[in-house]
């Protein structure tokens, strides 16, 4: 509790810093300065190593929930002191690219993650978060940024109307504003046209195989209007099974679970199966 009060007291104060639209404090400017310096020499020819290296270096950090819902207005949210779910996962997709890059100001990591985290890579106001993980894989794969594995390891397709936010309006402060949740309903009424794949649970642990090391994990799951409600970053530990590195609900921080990821799937509520993105 401690530390998730601390980095709340940082994104409260949090200061508008380097650009406009962009939400950083003190403290996180520093933790970016030394995570380029911790994660030198990281870069290997196999980039999904490289992504796992990279995230095991936030093993501990905090899990923090809604640590981008802050202010009146979107802006691009730099904590690196409190991570939930996605923002684990896009920071560690950010810090990768910035390697491959070959930089290591924190303007070309600012860039990074506005592209990675906003539709077609532009910060343009809360409807243009990439907030449904199936159209943040699918965004991200024509920016060229990751490739949906999915149907190639097993997938089978599902229709579902995804449409959470804006059947639950009241659990996100951004969505009061009326231009906000247009934007939303306008978002859900897309992805209302498309389907998307899974890899059913049942069938995880035959198709294990062709998971690698670094692929992102998203967790579909039965929920009425959701796509995923977790993700995270496949790693092949030394049993030699896939387990999930992830900023975890159940220990409060990022972690490597404990069981390989087919059986720790069984325990998560309302799974059905999950979806795969492998970084390019």
């Amino acid at each position: 509790m401690k530390n998730i009060t601390a980095s709340f007291f940082f994104l409260i104060f949090s200061a508008i810093c380097f650009a406009q639209q962009i939400t950083c404090s003190p403290a996180d400017k520093e933790a970016f300065e030394n995570k380029t310096i911790e994660i030198d020499g990281f870069l290997e020819n196999d980039f999904g190593k490289t992504i796992v290296a990279i995230g095991k270096t936030f093993i501990g950090t905090p899990y923090v929930a809604k640590t981008l819902e802050i202010g009146k207005t979107e802006s691009l949210v730099i904590n690196l002191h409190g991570l939930d779910c996605t923002t684990f996962v896009e920071n560690v997709l950010a810090f990768g690219l910035l390697l491959k890059e070959g930089k290591s100001n924190f303007n070309s990591f600012t860039k990074l993650l506005e592209t990675i985290r906003y539709k077609n890579g532009t910060l343009d106001g809360y409807g243009s978060r990439l907030h449904y993980f199936s159209e943040w894989i699918e965004n991200n794969q024509a920016k060229g940024l990751v490739k949906n594995i999915t149907n190639e390891i097993g997938g089978t397709e599902l229709k579902k109307d995804i449409n959470f936010m804006g059947t639950h309006r009241e659990l996100y402060p951004f969505l009061k504003d009326d231009s906000n949740f247009e934007k939303i309903l306008a978002t859900e009424k897309e992805l209302a046209k498309r389907t998307f794949c899974y890899v059913p649970q049942d069938q995880i642990a035959a198709n294990e195989h062709l998971i690698q090391t670094g692929d992102i994990i998203a967790l579909a799951t039965s929920i009425n209007g959701l796509d995923v409600t977790h993700t995270g970053i496949a790693t092949r530990e030394k049993d030699g099974r896939i387990h999930l590195l992830h900023a975890s609900t159940g220990s409060m921080e990022v972690e490597v679970s404990k069981l390989p990821l087919a059986e720790y799937l069984k325990g998560i509520k309302k799974n059905i199966g999950i979806l795969v993105a492998r970084p390019l």
